[in-house]
């Protein structure tokens, strides 16, 4: 299997590591080595991993049955937002383990990633919400676009009813995320009436004393640049700062054509999640239930020298609650805002000179998505060799 030589280079690198005090951190979590790394790995191998598939039904009915070769962003923004969907109904200290009975929330969520056009946040689904944002089925995702697809998404999904906001300009806005995710509860009196007044900008900024009676659980995700052609050095200590954060969900990113799921570092080492081995669709069982075992990565992980990431990513992060939220916004100005060149910005208040802001609303599709496949030659290519790669040139 393409792993095995990856896999022992990663153990003996852990081996290497094993008398130092060095820590690693994985999604907000630390792990000394030399005591722990039983426990990392298996925290690691928790994570829903996602990779291509093949022998699907065709996206749009005519379209590819495998995203080899051009779904990888796609299959990390999956793992993104399947680690925050665990932490929003099983917490960030769910542990798996191999074949022993999960949750039921589990099983749910897996449901809603499957290769099926009916499942949510399917590989169907995301293609094809790709198009409204300008990127034709069997196109190759940036981090961004990535982003945009699954705030869209999220609009129909109602089982999780999560807020997805993704920053502009790098530049997060606290009043905007308050607006967004402070929704009144739904009893008979009060449907349909609008926040008070009282939930302004002003008392939004006294963090949990402000009036917010319920909180939309929050995926942020903050795509951004850091450096022209390659990541600037000064940019490396803020971006390993925010694996730190208890609100991590890692960052996508990778190389050109190329993504990975940065879940964690040691040292200058990023660890990631590699989406590019290719199996076989997996379908729900008879019992409703999916044999998730090829949904965790049992190798150890991957790494790579933080300096080679390419500077285009994407960092995601989850707040259950409106507390965890303005933890973030501390931690934010303690850890990121101190630097000379701020890897983003956190302001209270809407920018003047922006449109103003209106939290999404589910949109009206009309599109299958299937007419924007251009030819049958371009359906030919996805059943080459099956680990088939777009390399960049």
């Amino acid at each position: 299997m393409e792993y095995e030589n990856q896999i022992t280079i990663f153990t003996d690198y852990l081996e290497e590591y094993s008398d130092t005090d060095e820590l690693v951190w994985i999604l907000g979590k630390q792990h000394l080595l030399k005591t722990e790394k039983s426990k990392l790995l298996s925290d690691i191998s928790a994570r829903l991993w996602f990779t291509y598939r093949r022998k699907f039904s065709p996206i749009g009915g005519t379209g590819p049955s495998s995203d080899a070769g051009w779904g990888c962003m796609l299959r990390c923004g999956q793992m993104m937002l399947a680690q925050a969907l665990i932490c929003r109904h099983l917490g960030r200290d769910w542990n798996w383990e191999k074949q022993k009975e999960q949750p039921k929330e589990y099983q749910r969520i897996l449901q809603c990633f499957l290769d099926r056009k009916d499942c949510c946040y399917s590989i169907h689904q995301m293609a094809q919400m790709g198009v409204g944002e300008g990127k034709s089925i069997g196109e190759w995702f940036g981090p961004n676009t990535v982003a945009q697809v699954l705030k869209k998404l999220a609009l129909f999904d109602e089982w999780n009813s999560l807020a997805v906001y993704v920053s502009m300009d790098n530049t997060v806005v606290i009043e905007d995320i308050k607006k967004m995710c402070c929704v009144l509860p739904l009893s008979a009196d009060t449907a349909g009436e609008s926040p008070p007044d009282s939930l302004t900008a002003s008392s939004q900024s006294k963090g949990t004393s402000a009036y917010c009676p319920a909180w939309k659980p929050l995926l942020l995700i903050v795509p951004l640049r850091l450096g022209i052609n390659q990541i600037n050095p000064v940019y490396v200590g803020a971006f390993k700062e925010c694996f730190k954060m208890p609100q991590s969900l890692g960052a996508l990113g990778g190389k050109p054509n190329n993504a990975y799921y940065f879940i964690g570092f040691l040292g200058n080492e990023l660890i990631f999640l590699d989406p590019h081995t290719t199996q076989t669709f997996v379908d729900t069982e008879e019992n409703g239930m999916v044999d998730d075992q090829t949904f965790h990565c049992l190798q150890s992980p991957q790494r790579m020298n933080i300096l080679n990431l390419d500077p285009s990513v994407a960092l995601g992060f989850f707040c259950k609650e409106e507390k965890d939220f303005d933890n973030w916004c501390s931690l934010v100005q303690k850890e990121i805002l101190k630097e000379n060149l701020r890897m983003f910005e956190l302001v209270q208040k809407h920018p003047s000179h922006w449109p103003p802001f209106v939290p999404p609303t589910k949109p009206e599709v009309t599109t299958t998505g299937a007419e924007f496949i251009d030819s049958t030659e371009q359906l030919e290519e996805f059943d080459l060799e099956e680990d088939f790669e777009i390399l960049s040139v």
